[in-house]
């Protein structure tokens, strides 16, 4: 896949230009970032997808230098499972995280 990165926002298109799988994130007054959303198309689900893109979040956020903590109900689950292979990225605060699913589908993106 070819992912595309903005602020606040890493995702991947296929060759029609539609959203194939999208992470979304915000960052927190204390520095760290909230991972608020993650969206694969349904034809892709199951597939490993929302896996692959995690990791590429992961990576970013590592590149960065940035503590991750996470609201979307996936993701909170997918660092949770992965706590020892990116420990130096997971904020001490992940486990008092608040967690909601957006249930109104994709967000729009200006």
């Amino acid at each position: 896949m070819d992912w595309k990165y903005e602020n606040g926002r890493i995702y991947s298109v296929d060759e029609n230009n539609e959203l194939i799988a999208e992470t979304t994130f915000v960052f927190k007054e204390n520095g760290e970032v909230d991972i608020d959303y993650t969206y694969v198309h349904p034809r892709l689900r199951g597939k490993g997808i929302a896996g692959k893109m995690m990791e590429v979040v992961a990576e970013y956020l590592r590149k960065n230098s940035l503590k991750v903590t996470a609201t979307c109900s996936y993701a909170n689950a997918w660092l949770k499972k992965h706590r020892e292979s990116y420990s130096d990225i997971i904020s001490e605060d992940v486990d008092n995280e608040f967690i909601a699913c957006k249930l109104n589908g994709r967000r729009d993106h200006q």
